[in-house]
């Protein structure tokens, strides 16, 4: 009479009703087309339901649809829904079967999404709000493409970009700053190879690895220096189709960058990043393919090197709060996979530390959360006023030929104590010889069943910035998170004390 409809839901905790497949039977028996069925991704997959006879359900008896994610912890389901539902697509949960199995059904109603999360319920209302628009998008979009005769009210979006690798990074700097900062990229072989022709910017280059100094006085880069120091405000990706991906972004709710530019420049597609960086896009089969020999005048050869080859990966660091969301961002955004979040100790806390990575590994993005300025990760964090790039590791194929041509150019690697090495012998069966050659060079090590990871580091620069070098042997895909804290520990050794102002 006044149109009031009445949904059931069954909770994966109830005392009678805990089964959609109970719930909807109970909607059937009763037979009135007020009476319909709620159904909630959690509810179904935290307990373990298949959600695949949910497509024998008409779909103008589903009233209404949430979507839920959570991470596969074993705890009591009520708890795990207190306070780990998270957006789809931030949990392990198999949300996507669901959402097929619902939209095979039909059913053309409302969705939403109940999220309870520790995070979430202190968290700034505007950056949630986003990150359920984008996973509601990246979740269809991927519906789409699994049930393409499905309807779905939604554009036609690119699909998610291959990148092929980080094309170049770039730091901000003033002056005399440069000068240090170029210094260091000198001793770690790496050559002044071209300058910009119309601005202050400097092209350093290594193997595939291409390093750009902006010393400009106005612009994004000098705002991004203002704010966080000397610091990397810029990441460039080498991707399939530069357009199609700030297209898919842009429609994942990502901010698109634009700033004016010269005649002679290109207008590079670019998005916002962590910590308030920027993501630029290039490809090989536009006009992008030419920006380094159209806007940068070569100054000089390349002369030497110590055999470093590409990047291997960089590793942002953000509020523990903040993981969630970039994490969400770059798996709709880009064909990555995403690693467990494994703790890191520090002498100062824990860090929390999950890996982005594509299926090839030529793009690999670490991500370090922190919950206090204690840990080095979080000190950094504070001195920089939120810089989000704390270190970047460049890939060589010896690495203790590396070491060898470093020290003859005067680079000085972060010393490793001795109480490493002893542990390290008890973890692996490793000769005397190679853990002398490993003590001598202040290298790490760390293997797992599919090959080895052998690492050497700078010292810190500035406010804990530092260049990690690594040697991946076989197919060892990790990061050496082992190590982790005896680097910690060594870095904070030669950094400033707690309470010691900056200045």
């Amino acid at each position: 009479k006044r149109g009031i409809r009445i949904g059931y839901e069954a909770l994966a905790w109830g005392r009678h009703v805990s089964d959609h497949r109970d719930a909807w039977e109970i909607v059937r028996r009763a037979d009135h087309p007020s009476v319909g069925l709620i159904l909630d991704s959690f509810h179904t997959l935290a307990a373990g339901v298949d959600p695949e006879p949910i497509r024998a359900i008409p779909g103008d008896r589903i009233f209404h649809v949430q979507f839920s994610d959570a991470p596969m912890i074993g705890m009591d389901v009520q708890y795990l829904s207190r306070h780990f539902r998270c957006m789809p697509g931030e949990g392990d949960l198999p949300v996507l079967d669901f959402a097929r199995a619902v939209m095979a059904t039909g059913y053309a109603g409302a969705m939403s999404i109940e999220i309870m999360t520790d995070q979430f319920r202190g968290g700034v209302p505007r950056i949630i709000a986003a990150d359920g628009h984008r996973s509601l998008i990246y979740l269809m979009d991927q519906v789409r493409r699994a049930e393409p005769d499905r309807r779905t009210d939604l554009p036609v979006l690119p699909p998610r970009s291959r990148a092929e690798g980080i094309e170049f990074v770039e730091f901000t700097a003033n002056p005399a700053e440069a000068e240090t900062l170029g210094a260091m990229l000198h001793e770690l072989g790496f050559s002044r190879t071209g300058q910009h022709v119309s601005k202050q910017v400097s092209l350093w280059q290594q193997g595939d690895i291409k390093l750009v100094i902006n010393c400009e006085q106005e612009g994004f880069a000098h705002s991004a220096y203002v704010m966080h120091g000397t610091s990397v405000c810029d990441i460039g990706l080498m991707v399939g189709d530069a357009a199609a991906t700030v297209e898919r972004a842009q429609a994942l709710g990502a901010n698109v960058f634009r700033q004016s530019h010269g005649a002679e420049e290109f207008d590079i597609p670019a998005v916002r990043g962590v910590g308030g960086s920027v993501l630029h896009f290039l490809d090989r089969t536009s006009e992008l393919a030419e920006v380094w020999s159209r806007e940068f005048k070569a100054t000089a050869g390349r002369v030497g090197g110590a055999g470093l080859t590409r990047i291997d990966h960089i590793a942002q660091t953000m509020n523990y709060d903040e993981m969630l969301t970039w994490t969400l961002f770059y798996q709709s955004i880009f064909d990555v996979d995403r690693t467990p979040i494994v703790d890191v100790a520090d002498p100062g806390g824990l860090v929390h530390s999950r890996a982005i990575q594509s299926p090839d590994g030529k793009l690999r993005i670490t991500m370090n959360g922190v919950e206090t300025h204690r840990t080095f990760a979080g000190r950094f964090m504070a001195d920089s006023f939120g810089s989000s790039v704390q270190h970047i590791a460049f890939a060589t194929d010896d690495i203790v030929a590396t070491s060898e041509r470093l020290a003859q150019s005067g680079f000085k690697a972060l010393p490793i104590s001795e109480n490493y090495y002893l542990d390290l012998v008890t973890r692996f069966d490793l000769d005397d010889a190679f853990v002398a050659v490993l003590r001598s060079h202040n290298l790490l090590y760390d293997e797992d069943r599919s090959g080895a990871y052998l690492q050497l580091y700078s010292p810190p620069y500035g406010e804990g910035f530092f260049f990690e070098i690594i040697e991946r042997r076989g197919a060892y895909a990790g990061y050496g998170a082992a190590n982790a804290s005896y680097r910690t520990a060594a870095q904070k050794r030669l950094t400033r004390p707690d309470g010691v102002p900056r200045r």
